[in-house]
């Protein structure tokens, strides 16, 4: 588990990201000068966070439940239908012109796979320089900014690696080359999109370690995952994402250990055993999401919940507290049925 989080709440201050009933919605389809009506997505729905300074808040769920399009609207990619994206209590839509581009410049994104992120044809120097040159940084000073990012990204020393090409380094290495390029700008907030998964088993917790390394210089990081275990060894708090809504949000231990929600606990129960983080039963689920351009009504995790009840297809549950900083959108929280098997 992290060291922050032993640390205690202490070691993290104010929210630097606070994200307040976050919305994002999307059209599909609608033919040909829109003769047939589009189809709109629900892909986010009403998420509220926060991302403190120092801290790594793990976003956790099955592929197609919104994290990814979390993660691109905070970095300013997508757009919201709802809902405020706040940097230091800044709410980045308010902002305009010169404003506008030195907050965004204080949010980066890392992306998933390193293979793709980095312009092949780019040597590494350049690749680190690209955002301090967008982001007018005199010239005479992005030298040395390219080579602190390197090595602060564990490509020790710089000069071995600033005239190399994507294709000479190996696929961790492109990973540090693309949290390098972020870092640079030295930015309040990383985003990072499933950093770890396209990587080798045998590299990633060497990239985990460098994720721990920058919240303990006090960055702030969103951490996009579906590995429980890595959120696990990673993250001061985790928030569990389905079809779109939080779902379960608390101090990571606990979260992991204690899961309250139906769906956190199948989550749990489907890590091998070899990685388990929690010593509950199996409480699997079968069936697949329901699709998020047409939600179901209530709890959208009713169709597939082994503890549902009648009134969990009408009614939409609020996150409830449960302990201290952990919280359930469940109707039945604190229920010894809710766990039953």
């Amino acid at each position: 588990m992290s060291s922050a989080a032993a640390v205690g709440d202490s070691a993290v201050s104010a929210p630097v990201l606070e994200l307040v009933d976050l919305t994002v919605r999307y059209p599909v389809g609608g033919g040909i000068a829109g003769r047939r009506h589009a189809t709109v997505v629900h892909a986010v729905e009403q998420v509220s966070l926060t991302v403190g300074t120092g801290e790594i808040v793990a976003l956790v769920g099955e592929s197609g439940c919104g994290k990814s399009t979390l993660a691109r609207t905070v970095a300013g990619i997508q757009q919201p239908a709802g809902g405020r994206v706040m940097l230091d209590g800044v709410s980045l839509a308010e902002l305009r012109g010169a404003a506008a581009t030195s907050h965004r410049r204080r949010i980066q994104l890392v992306h998933q796979d390193p293979y793709d992120a980095l312009d092949p044809r780019l040597s590494v120097r350049s690749i680190v320089t690209e955002g301090l040159r967008i982001h007018r940084v005199p010239r005479a000073e992005r030298d040395a900014a390219v080579r602190r990012a390197l090595e602060r990204a564990g490509l020790a020393p710089a000069g071995r690696v600033l005239d190399r090409l994507p294709h000479e380094l190996s696929g961790g290495q492109r990973q540090r080359v693309a949290i390098a390029a972020a870092i640079a700008l030295t930015p309040r907030l990383l985003v990072a999109d499933e950093p770890v998964s396209m990587l080798d088993v045998s590299i990633r917790a060497s990239v985990l370690r460098l994720f721990d390394e920058l919240r303990r210089d006090g960055l702030g990081i969103l951490f996009i995952t579906h590995d429980l275990v890595s959120a696990a060894v990673l993250a001061d708090r985790v928030a569990v994402m389905y079809l779109g809504r939080i779902v379960e949000e608390g101090p990571a231990r606990r979260v992991l250990r204690q899961p309250e929600h139906p769906y956190t606990r199948a989550l749990v129960s489907a890590v091998p055993r070899r990685d388990q983080i929690s010593r509950t039963g199996p409480d699997l689920v079968s069936g697949e999401p329901p699709d998020a351009a047409a939600p179901p009504p209530g709890c959208a995790f009713s169709p597939r919940c082994p503890v549902a009840e009648t009134r969990c297809s009408t009614a939409v549950p609020a996150l409830r507290p449960v302990a201290d900083g952990h919280r359930a959108a469940c109707l039945r929280v604190g229920s010894p049925a809710t766990r039953a098997g």
